[in-house]
């Protein structure tokens, strides 16, 4: 008897949403490469945002701006690894 998990729903909430009634989803349903291009897309983004920091003098650097910096790459590397375990899923699931 072969058994396969059950099918994910269709909209799956981001962690990053603050709320109990997420706004933000990735659909379940969309093509394995759109999904690999959101992930790719704020992976790179979080990745630049990076290696900016990395370059730049932290001498003018205001110490309210660490959290906007940390938020920001939370939610872009939160979110792409998000899509890329979609992606993943839909994979295994296709087997």
């Amino acid at each position: 008897m072969n058994t396969h998990d059950p099918m994910p729903p269709r909209y799956h909430p981001l962690k990053s949403n603050y709320s109990d009634h997420p706004v933000l989803t990735i659909d379940t349903q969309a093509s394995h490469g759109d999904l690999l291009d959101a992930a790719h897309q704020r992976l790179r983004a979080a990745s630049d945002l990076l290696e900016t920091l990395y370059c730049l003098c932290f001498k003018q650097a205001d110490v309210k701006d660490i959290p906007n910096i940390v938020n920001a790459l939370y939610l872009l590397t939160q979110d792409g690894c998000e899509l890329l375990e979609v992606a993943k899923l839909q994979l295994t699931t296709s087997l």
